[in-house]
């Protein structure tokens, strides 16, 4: 076998086209039999966002609506040990009511502003997860079909790794998911 001389890679550049366009508007769009990987938030590309224990429930609703987001994760102060999850709905909808009645609000003059995200933020054991090496196997459609299955919002994904503990590798978030593939699921609906 003669041997064979690698050339180093060189990228190819230019300078003489006359006229470019602004880049297309058209909304980025998936099929249900993407890959599920396509339409997951990778953590190890973007960074998670984080709020504390002990923020109130509205300091931690104002950071994630100025994001964009509709998830915080909460992590244990001075470790990386990730204590759950709370979402703009959980903090707009009835938990922090039904935790107001859960410690008698009345009595102790405990209000709305007085919530901490401990206190109404679902805990890691309570997640319907999913992992890494299945992720990497399924489609768009099985995601949705789960999410639908467990009545989530989102769904967190690990990564789990010989001899160390779970990791938080991605999520996946139905409004996302949903937005993605109107397209595709309205083709779906007519063809039925």
């Amino acid at each position: 076998m003669p041997h064979q001389q690698h050339h180093p890679f060189v990228l190819k550049t230019t300078s003489h086209i006359q006229e470019i366009l602004e880049p297309s508007n058209e909304p980025w769009q998936v099929a249900l039999k993407d890959p599920a990987v396509s339409v997951m938030t990778d953590f190890r590309v973007r960074a998670m966002f984080m709020v504390q224990p002990d923020e109130t429930i509205d300091e931690a609703l104002h950071k994630m609506k100025v994001a964009g987001l509709r998830i915080a994760f909460v992590k244990e102060k001075g470790s990386d040990k990730l204590l759950g999850s709370i979402s703009s709905y959980d903090i707009m909808g009835e938990k922090p009511m039904r935790y107001l009645q859960s410690v008698g609000f009345s009595d102790k003059g405990v209000t709305h502003k007085d919530i901490r995200v401990s206190d109404i933020m679902e805990h890691t054991k309570d997640w319907v997860i999913t992992e890494m090496h299945d992720i990497e196997k399924a489609h768009v459609q099985n995601i949705l079909e789960a999410l639908q299955k467990t009545g989530s919002t989102h769904l967190p994904v690990i990564e789990i790794i010989a001899g160390q503990k779970p990791r938080l590798r991605g999520l996946f978030s139905s409004a996302k998911i949903l937005r993605l593939t109107e397209i595709s699921r309205q083709k779906a609906a007519h063809a039925k």
